[in-house]
């Protein structure tokens, strides 16, 4: 689950895994080898991953951010904290306000799309 979030993410970048590795101050191999986790960060290095990427270590390493009584669902919950967490689209900064105009946009979409189930 690691190997595939840290390749999904530097992928979303549209990164190579040499530009990571020169993001992370490693080598490529060792961007391949968690890629393929035939090795895993360290605690540290996770951090710095998650920083770099704006998610949890939680969301790289795959677990569940759900607490309990919430009830939305979990891919929502973790849209909410990606938007939380961006900070440019297409290469333009974003504002407070931008966020929340895209978060009531996705929930009126998704309030919508339930509407008829």
């Amino acid at each position: 689950m690691l190997g595939n979030n840290i390749k999904e993410l530097r992928k979303l970048k549209r990164m190579t895994q040499k530009d990571l590795a020169e993001a992370m101050k490693v080598s490529q191999q060792t961007i391949g080898a968690w890629e393929t986790e035939r090795a895993v960060p360290g605690a540290d290095t996770l951090n710095e991953l998650a920083d770099y990427f704006n998610v949890t270590t939680d969301y790289l390493l795959g677990r569940p951010e759900k607490k309990d009584g919430d009830t939305k669902p979990a891919a929502v919950d973790d849209l909410d904290k990606m938007i939380d967490n961006a900070r440019s689209f297409g290469g333009k900064q974003m504002t407070e306000n931008d966020r929340e105009i895209i978060k009531a946009y996705l929930k009126g979409f998704y309030d919508n799309k339930n509407q008829g189930k």
